[in-house]
């Protein structure tokens, strides 16, 4: 409000709605354009400003701004070898691994239980997936030799991502939270040396590599458990 009420020399409550459409156009047309939410918390505050004074505020409205096409950061190849080499604990490569060769949502793989994993099928079981059905997704060799590892040594119990100690506090079922999860992501990534966000790339470079390697579109939709193309 300071800002328009400096501009005209005057209370905002003062102005006319074709002064506040001017300054309100004058301010997306400058050349050093303000953030969308600096626009978009300048519209409201006019909007309460005029709304609480008791005077007509209808002829503010939040003209559409265009959204930022923006591609998910992808790693490489050798970024996700990294991880999985710089990983101090088997726990967190199976996170990595299930994580990234299994394109997995963090939360997904938080509820993991080892009755869901059927070694012999070489098939992992994940439970009401999104839209509410269960399928199945392919495990590596590499995967699985990691998974039978670490179920030998650490003996989990019930969920494949079971934590030490009682961090989460009452009601405390032995899983990682799924901040945990991203915790233990973030973490390798930065012994690793990689700087990008890692928080859903590893979904998201499941995906590009199997499109790299020449899989077709619709069987990545399907191993992605996307209800349309489009998400994919």
């Amino acid at each position: 409000m300071a800002a328009i009420a400096l501009h005209f020399q005057c209370l905002p409550t003062q102005l006319d709605p074709e002064q506040v459409k001017d300054y309100l156009f004058d301010l997306q047309q400058r050349s050093k354009t303000p953030s969308q939410t600096y626009f978009k918390h300048t519209v409201y505050a006019l909007r309460f400003l005029l709304k609480t004074e008791g005077l007509p505020y209808q002829h503010l409205h939040l003209p559409t701004i265009a959204r930022a096409e923006k591609l998910p950061v992808i790693l490489s190849r050798q970024e996700i070898w990294a991880m999985l080499h710089k990983a101090q604990l088997l726990k967190h490569k199976i996170l990595i691994g299930l994580l990234y060769g299994g394109g997995l949502r963090c939360h997904k793989v938080r509820n993991i239980q080892l009755k869901h994993l059927d070694f012999d099928r070489k098939l992992l079981r994940i439970v009401q997936s999104k839209g509410n059905k269960d399928c199945y997704v392919q495990l590596s060799e590499h995967l699985l030799r990691g998974l039978k590892k670490y179920v030998s040594a650490a003996r989990p119990g019930r969920f494949i991502s079971k934590g030490s100690g009682n961090p989460e506090g009452k009601g405390f079922d032995g899983r990682y939270s799924e901040r945990r999860v991203q915790w233990a992501v973030k973490t390798v990534a930065k012994l690793a040396g990689i700087i990008k966000e890692v928080t859903h790339m590893l979904r998201h470079t499941y995906a590009t590599h199997l499109l790299e390697d020449g899989v077709n579109i619709m069987t990545v939709q399907k191993m992605m458990g996307h209800a349309n193309i489009e998400s994919t």
